[in-house]
């Protein structure tokens, strides 16, 4: 892909990705919050927090790609040592959700369980889970020829943008 079509690309692609981060999941967790008790709610609320918190460092990355492209000045080396220490926080806030979940479980009484909110709040972290690995180890996003053709070509899924800029250390 030319670069001209990269940067086109981006363009709509980036605002894109910060709908959800300053929208879409923030509506729904006043939803929530509004039309649910609070002991309902501690997965699907933490589900979309997670998600939050690293749909906002993919759509900072691809802003700073763009900025890249484009010739706008950014701070690399601040930003590479962000996205590391994200990373590792993205890592711990997964592992809590398991924790989580049996909170959950544990201050709801059997009898008042509302388990439609639980499966919505862990495929909300599962949603994030599937992000962090989108743009730290693989790409599951798979939107252009180009990808599917990778895929068919080498049998595997692409490494991440992200993680092969974390590598070089180079956006």
């Amino acid at each position: 892909m030319s670069k001209k079509a990269i940067i086109k690309r981006l363009k709509w692609y980036y605002p894109l990705e910060r709908m959800p981060t300053f929208i879409s999941f923030p509506l729904a967790m006043i939803y929530f919050i509004i039309n649910y008790p609070s002991r309902h709610i501690i997965l699907i609320i933490y589900g979309f927090v997670l998600c939050i918190i690293i749909l906002y460092q993919g759509q900072r990355y691809w802003k700073l790609k763009l900025y890249r492209l484009t010739g706008k000045a950014f701070d690399q080396t601040d930003n590479l040592r962000f996205f590391k220490k994200s990373k590792r926080v993205n890592l711990i806030l997964i592992g809590l959700l398991p924790i989580i979940f049996i909170i959950q479980i544990y201050i709801i009484d059997d009898s008042d369980i509302n388990y439609k909110l639980v499966i919505w709040g862990g495929m909300a972290g599962l949603f994030g889970v599937l992000e962090h690995i989108n743009y730290y180890y693989k790409q599951l996003m798979v939107d252009t020829i180009a990808d599917l053709k990778y895929i068919f070509k080498n049998g595997k899924l692409k490494d991440a943008s992200l993680a092969k800029d974390l590598r070089e250390g180079e956006i």
